[in-house]
């Protein structure tokens, strides 16, 4: 299900909207290397608790698209570019991105509320664990008919929420809070009945 076995075109007209996303943090990511306007991007895109609390709002997206260092883009790129496709074909485009955004905002909201005003924090992470989220509510909608899909998820998930409590300088609330934003708008998303409406269109 998650093997991903297409060629570059394949895979950015197949999933357009994961495609742009890895675009977009990778090339945000790059901005940095340019003198002086890598550092301006991200002093203006990071999430800084007493910024935002000033009426700096944006911050709460903009940050979802900054990270620390190559090894975190790398990690956070990675699941979206492994399991964002399955979750873009299944949900569309628009719901989709309603997802990513909308996990990484719950995320984002919770470390504003639940940390000190000098608290900084940058990375996707937040929305990935809302993919995770989503994938857990079509697991709670599917448990009896795809049991397979629960086999895979569920360790996954558990895994990464073990691992973020065991390694350093993880913004946990940003993970707990963008998994359970995740699950929250899958359940709506993914409601039987709301299915049904879908596939009548079709």
């Amino acid at each position: 299900m998650f093997k991903r076995t297409e060629n570059f075109k394949e895979y950015t007209t197949l999933y357009p909207v994961v495609s742009t996303l890895l675009a977009l943090n990778i090339i945000i990511y790059l901005t940095r290397f340019i003198p002086m306007l890598g550092d301006e991007v991200f002093r203006l895109g990071v999430h800084a608790n007493f910024a935002i609390a000033d009426g700096e709002y944006w911050r709460l997206f903009t940050s979802m698209f900054l990270h620390a260092d190559f090894l975190h883009l790398l990690m956070n790129m990675f699941w979206l570019f492994l399991f964002g496709p399955e979750l873009e074909l299944l949900m569309g485009k628009l719901r989709f991105i309603t997802i990513f955004l909308g996990a990484g905002l719950v995320g984002n909201l919770a470390s504003f509320f639940l940390y000190e005003p000098n608290f900084l924090s940058v990375g996707a992470s937040g929305a990935i664990f809302g993919i995770m989220g989503a994938y857990a509510a079509l697991i709670y909608y599917t448990r009896k008919m795809m049991p397979e899909l629960r086999q895979l998820i569920l360790p996954l998930i558990l895994v990464s929420v073990v691992m973020t409590f065991i390694q350093p300088n993880i913004n946990i609330a940003a993970h707990l809070g963008g998994l359970a934003g995740g699950f929250l708008i899958g359940l709506i998303y993914l409601h039987p009945k709301r299915v049904n409406r879908w596939r009548t269109r079709l």
